[in-house]
């Protein structure tokens, strides 16, 4: 990892799957976080929304120093034409499991990267298809596992993605909220880019 031993990587985000998903690829980082509103424009790409919230999340952030990399994501579950984003509640979790329920739907995170002097956004895409659920698995996992701060109302390494998940096609971790096989390579040729311009 001796492309980061130069720089510090800030993750903005509050997820407790991305804290991990570094973590585990023993990324260094440090934690900071600041507010903003996810919204996005009316008649954006429904794809292209990821990568721009991503971007807004990093706009607070103004004043980085010369040596940290700020990263910012989002991470949005599509089925067809629809956004599901996180549940408003209890009955809003249950209708979107319904609606995804024997169907398959992509997972898009987008990714933005950010120094003092330059940025790269990006995203990364996953098909899942689930088996169907029946009404008592949906309320099971509801009330066992609150999959409230999830979008999509699941979570991939919890019971659902272990017990009803047919099939993934691309990144597994991009579901959990980061696509960490693309994410290093990306943040090691941001680095480099870093560098060259720096000397």
């Amino acid at each position: 990892m001796n492309f980061l031993t130069k720089y510090k990587l800030i993750l903005a985000s509050k997820s407790p799957r991305r804290k991990e998903l570094l973590e585990n690829a023993r990324i260094p980082f440090e934690i900071r976080l600041k507010e903003v509103e996810e919204t996005y424009p009316p008649g954006m790409i429904i794809h292209d929304v990821p990568k721009h919230i991503a971007r807004l999340k990093a706009e607070p952030f103004q004043s980085l120093k010369e040596d940290e990399v700020l990263l910012t994501a989002d991470t949005m579950v599509v089925l067809g034409t629809e956004i599901l984003g996180k549940p408003k509640d209890r009955d809003n979790a249950f209708e979107i499991l319904k609606k995804l329920s024997g169907a398959e739907h992509t997972v898009i995170t987008g990714v933005h990267l950010k120094s003092n002097t330059k940025d790269h956004t990006f995203d990364q895409h996953t098909e899942v298809v689930f088996y169907p659920l029946t009404d008592k698995e949906i309320n099971y996992y509801i009330d066992e596992f609150e999959p409230f701060d999830k979008a999509g109302a699941y979570g991939i390494q919890d019971w659902i993605g272990l017990c009803k998940v047919n099939g993934l096609r691309g990144s597994y971790s991009n579901v959990m909220g980061l696509p960490m096989e693309r994410l290093y390579h990306e943040l090691r040729d941001f680095t480099a880019r870093l560098d060259r311009s720096n000397n």
